[in-house]
C-alpha cells in the first residue's frame, strides 16, 4: 500500500493502538479529540492474552505488566458461597496470564507510543459528521468547518459515537438498561492480587474485584477496582441513600473489602459506567473505517472490550501493508475481524441477561448450572478460551494460542495447543 494520509477519530484504546501501527507503517497520520487534554477515565481493564499478544507486537506490554497486575485465574461464587465457576489460565496453557490495569496506564503508553511514532494529535476539536462526497471524505465540527481532510478515515469514537449512527451500516445499536458503579481504591495488604473475583447475588447484584496494578504515573502502591452492578436508572436513588447501607451489603459478601470501602466517602467517588450493544451490518464505506467500540461495543462480561479494540487496530494494520488497493484492504480487514467479532457480541449479549437483569428467575438456573459445566474438561477448556480472547465463534476454530504466548514476555514455547 502506498502511503496514505490518514485520519483517525478518537484518541481511545483504538484509535491510539490504530495511530501507532499506521504511523510506524510510515502513513501520515492526523488524530482528531474531543477532549483538549485527552485522558482516560474510569476504573480497571483486564487484558487478555490477545491484547496483551498487540502490546507486545507494539513493543509495550513489558512496560504495560510493569505497571499492571498479573492475573492468573477468574473466581466466582453466590451470595451463598456457591463456586460458579473457577477459570484458571494455565488450565488453557502453560504460563498463560491476564492483566488488570487501570485504563490511565495504557492510555499514556499507547499516547507516547503514537507521538514517538509520528502521528498527529489535534485535540479539543469534535468531529460532528463526515462529508463523503468527494473522494477524500472531509471530517466536519458542528458548525460545517472543515477539521481535516484524507484519503482514509479510521472512526474510533467509541460506544456512543455519532458518526456511526450516521453511517447507515447500523444493525443494532442500544444501550444496555444495566451498568456499574465503579471505584478505584489503594489495595495495600495485596488482599485482591491475581485474581479477578466476583459475587453473584441473583441477577440483580454483582459485586467485584480487579487488581488494577499501579496506575498512571509513578505511583507504588498497587490499586484495586470494585465494581458494583446497578440498572441505570437507579443511580440517582442510590447517591441519595447515602453509603452505609451499600457498604453493609458489600460487607457481607465479601468482608475483606472493609479497608477499601474506607477509602469511600462520598457517593459521587463511585463513577457511573454504561455498556452498548452495537452491531454493524459491515465495517467500512468507501474510504471510511470503523473500529473498537464505535463498530461493535459489547457489555463487559466477557472483559473482552479493549482487547478486540487492540485486535482491529493490528488487523487494520496488517491489512493496509499487504493490499496495494485501499478498497480491497478495508474488505481483508472485516473479512478478518467478522467472525471474532461477532463470537464475541452475540455470547456476551445472552450470557449478560444471567449476570446483570431483572429477570430473577435466571439466577438458580445459572446458580445450577454453571458448577456443572465448568466441571465438564471439553466446556471448560470452551469457557477458558473465550476468556482468553481466543474464540472466534461456537463451532468455529479457535484463533491459534501458541502465536499468542510467544508474543508474551516471560512466557516460554511449549508443545502446540
Amino acid at each position: 500500500m502506498k502511503r496514505l494520509d490518514i485520519g483517525i477519530i478518537g484518541c481511545g484504546f483504538a484509535g491510539g493502538a490504530a495511530a501507532t501501527f499506521l504511523a510506524r507503517s510510515g502513513h501520515r497520520v492526523t488524530v482528531y479529540e474531543r477532549v483538549p487534554e485527552p485522558s482516560a477515565v474510569g476504573a480497571g481493564i483486564l487484558l487478555q492474552p490477545t491484547g496483551l499478544a498487540v502490546l507486545s507486537e507494539l513493543g509495550l506490554a513489558g512496560a504495560l505488566i510493569a505497571r499492571g497486575s498479573k492475573v492468573t485465574e477468574l473466581f466466582t461464587h453466590t451470595q451463598k458461597q456457591a463456586v460458579l465457576f473457577h477459570l484458571r489460565y494455565e488450565r488453557l496453557a502453560p504460563n498463560l496470564f491476564g492483566v488488570g490495569v487501570h485504563r490511565g496506564a495504557l492510555f499514556d503508553l499507547l499516547v507516547s507510543a503514537f507521538r514517538a511514532a509520528g502521528a498527529r494529535l489535534v485535540s479539543g476539536v469534535e468531529a460532528h459528521a463526515l462529508d463523503t462526497a468527494g473522494s477524500r471524505p472531509r471530517i466536519l465540527d458542528e458548525a460545517g468547518a472543515l477539521l481535516g481532510e484524507h484519503e482514509l478515515v479510521v472512526v474510533a469514537d467509541g460506544a456512543r459515537s455519532r458518526l456511526r449512527e450516521e453511517s447507515g451500516l447500523v444493525r443494532r445499536a442500544r444501550l444496555y438498561p444495566w451498568g456499574a458503579l465503579w471505584f478505584v481504591g489503594k489495595d495495600h495488604d495485596g488482599r485482591f492480587a491475581g485474581r479477578l473475583s466476583q459475587v453473584c447475588d441473583g441477577t440483580g447484584r454483582l459485586l467485584g474485584f480487579l487488581p488494577t496494578g499501579f496506575g498512571p504515573g509513578a505511583g507504588t502502591t498497587p490499586l484495586v477496582s470494585l465494581f458494583w452492578s446497578i440498572r441505570n436508572d437507579r443511580v440517582h436513588a442510590f447517591r441519595e441513600r447515602g453509603l452505609e447501607s451499600w457498604k453493609d451489603a458489600v460487607l457481607r459478601y465479601e468482608p475483606r473489602a472493609d479497608a477499601l470501602l474506607a477509602q469511600i466517602e462520598d457517593p459521587e467517588q463511585l463513577l457511573t459506567a454504561s455498556y452498548f450493544d452495537v452491531v454493524m451490518r459491515r465495517f467500512h464505506q468507501g474510504p471510511v473505517v470503523f473500529i473498537g467500540d464505535a463498530a461493535h461495543a459489547t457489555s463487559p462480561q466477557l472483559g473482552q472490550g479493549t482487547n478486540l479494540a487492540l485486535l482491529d487496530a493490528a488487523a487494520l494494520g496488517r491489512a493496509l501493508d499487504a493490499e496495494s488497493d485501499l478498497e480491497n484492504a478495508l474488505r481483508r480487514y472485516s473479512h478478518e475481524r467478522r467472525s471474532h467479532v461477532r463470537f464475541y457480541g452475540f455470547s456476551s449479549r445472552w450470557l449478560t441477561p444471567l449476570f446483570q437483569s431483572s429477570h430473577r428467575w435466571l439466577g438458580p438456573i445459572r446458580d445450577a448450572l454453571f458448577p456443572r459445566l465448568s466441571r465438564l474438561p471439553l466446556l471448560e477448556r470452551e469457557m477458558l478460551g473465550t476468556l482468553a480472547g481466543v474464540k472466534r465463534g461456537l463451532v468455529a476454530r479457535s484463533l491459534p494460542l501458541e502465536p499468542i504466548r510467544a508474543l508474551l514476555p516471560g512466557t516460554a514455547p511449549s508443545r502446540p495447543v
